[in-house]
């Protein structure tokens, strides 16, 4: 993730890669409130990035116990999306081309997943 960092390399982290992003840069990974394996969640977000475009909210896929915690949430980065109840489920570098989601847009529950994936290979293509 560093080295992504320091080359400017594109990185779309999923779930344990969102909170690896989150931890690298200065994060702590915290357990969730409850576990939610399969569960579907409605996702918050402001429209940018891998998010333009996609209607707020939207339901999406969660398969974690773990999550990045607030509180202690990097300066370098911003949060992109949320919960209902205000966990982190999304994040991005502020100057860098590194974006995190805690949630599976690769699941066939998500819906919009496509839609990120093409969001952030234009973003990349664009750079």
């Amino acid at each position: 993730i560093r080295a992504s960092a320091d080359e400017h390399i594109p990185l779309f982290g999923i779930c344990l890669g969102h909170q690896a992003i989150g931890q690298v840069f200065g994060g702590r990974v915290i357990r969730a409130p409850e576990p939610l394996h399969g569960k579907i969640s409605a996702i918050h977000h402001e429209g940018k990035s891998v998010f333009r475009g996609l209607p707020s909210p939207f339901d999406a896929t969660r398969y974690h116990s773990l999550i990045v915690e607030r509180e202690t949430f990097p300066s370098e980065l911003d949060i992109t999306a949320e919960t209902s109840d205000g966990l982190i489920m999304g994040l991005r570098h502020k100057t860098k081309p590194i974006h995190g989601v805690q949630f599976h847009p690769e699941s066939i529950a998500t819906d919009h997943g496509h839609a990120m994936f093409e969001n952030f290979l234009i973003d990349v293509r664009a750079a």
